[in-house]
């Protein structure tokens, strides 16, 4: 891996709030009716009554994810430096604000209650392998920021549509985000299969073109009233063509304690 791309990869990341890789270095089953967001999941959401009481921040401290709950993964939880405010992101394009809010943990909508966890996966260690593929194995871990925020009545769905409907909008032509004085451009939306929770809704999300791309992956879904969004990226994945898996044992671990 150049060490000029491992620099432009760090940069994205910092953009994202996500400063995790020091850690890591340190260191369900699902029953969903959202299928990476089908137009049925939506429309029987939208036939459901609305008498969903919001979680309060502290009972949503109760149910996010804690040391432990995820296997060779190290969680912490965040600071007010790792969650955006609204008045310190902007988007240029209207429509692509919500999608743009959900990578950074901004606040949308109206929840009753917020709660946030950075989750790293620790990096596999083999000590007979050469610096080069060591630094290569301690690069590749995904990180998350994980952000879970509870709505009364249909506050929860609503933010799943509007999410839903932003992506469409921004899938193709890209849009620019500016994070704290630092631009990103989003060059590349790509839905993703998904379960977990009532409806849940995935993107490989593409930053920057060329030696400068990252990908990052963005899940969402809902359990009752309570909207559990992740937002991952690995340092060891750059370029246009880069990927990397979902973080399914995140995911369904964090839907087994919302359960």
């Amino acid at each position: 891996m150049r060490a000029t791309v491992v620099r432009r990869t760090a940069l994205a990341a910092a953009a994202a709030s996500l400063t995790l890789l020091a850690t890591a270095c340190s260191g369900s089953d699902s029953d969903a009716k959202g299928d990476g967001g089908t137009s049925g999941a939506k429309d029987e959401a939208s036939t459901k009554p609305s008498a969903v009481k919001a979680l309060s921040s502290a009972e949503l401290e109760k149910v996010s994810l804690e040391q432990g709950d995820v296997a060779g993964h190290k969680v912490t939880k965040t600071g007010p430096e790792d969650i955006a405010k609204p008045d310190e992101v902007t988007v240029d394009k209207k429509e692509c604000e919500p999608i743009g809010f959900a990578f950074y943990g901004v606040e949308r909508g109206s929840p009753v209650g917020n709660a946030g966890r950075k989750v790293v996966q620790e990096p596999k260690k083999d000590e007979s392998a050469d610096p080069e593929d060591l630094l290569a194995g301690m690069l590749d871990v995904t990180s998350s920021l994980v952000t879970l925020a509870s709505y009364d009545g249909d506050g929860a769905e609503k933010s799943l549509a509007e999410l839903r409907d932003s992506a469409a909008k921004c899938a193709t032509g890209g849009f620019t985000l500016s994070v704290k004085g630092s631009k990103q451009k989003v060059t590349k939306l790509t839905e993703e299969k998904v379960t977990g929770g009532e409806e849940a809704l995935a993107w490989r999300v593409q930053m920057g073109e060329g030696d400068e791309a990252a990908p990052f992956k963005l899940v969402t879904l809902r359990q009752g009233g309570t909207v559990a969004t992740f937002f991952s990226f690995n340092l060891g994945k750059t370029g246009a063509d880069a990927d990397f898996a979902l973080p399914t044992a995140l995911i369904d671990a964090q839907v087994k304690k919302l359960g």
